[in-house]
């Protein structure tokens, strides 16, 4: 959700967003996209084009149906990514989608307390 909060306008956050949990299977064949992998700026606030081509490429290969990438935003932590077109897809049980609201808190300019 931070990954996404990350690139929308404050000024009009959209009010159609879904949220849904997924049961991955365990034995589900994936892919692992290391640090080392990426290029120096990957973290920069506008994307390097660059990083489209890792899921360009991890689609197009379709040898597996996840792909965990590193959270740009919380070093150590990963984010996965699934291939709706892999033949394993079938398998992800997703729940029930239900509407997603950003706190509007979120969305308010923080003051910096004095010290």
């Amino acid at each position: 959700m931070l990954e996404y909060f990350v690139h929308l306008d404050q000024d009009d956050p959209p009010d159609d967003l879904l949220i849904a949990v997924a049961e991955v299977p365990s034995d589900l064949k994936r892919e692992t996209l290391r640090v080392t992998s990426l290029p120096r700026n990957w973290r920069d606030p506008v994307a390097p084009p660059e990083l489209t081509r890792f899921g360009d490429r991890f689609v197009q290969r379709a040898e597996s149906c996840l792909l965990t990438i590193p959270s740009v935003l919380v070093p150590g932590e990963n984010n996965c990514l699934i291939n709706p077109a892999h033949a394993d897809y079938e398998k992800i049980l997703v729940r029930n989608p239900e509407p997603l609201r950003y706190d509007a808190r979120m969305f308010q300019t923080r003051r910096r307390r004095p010290h």
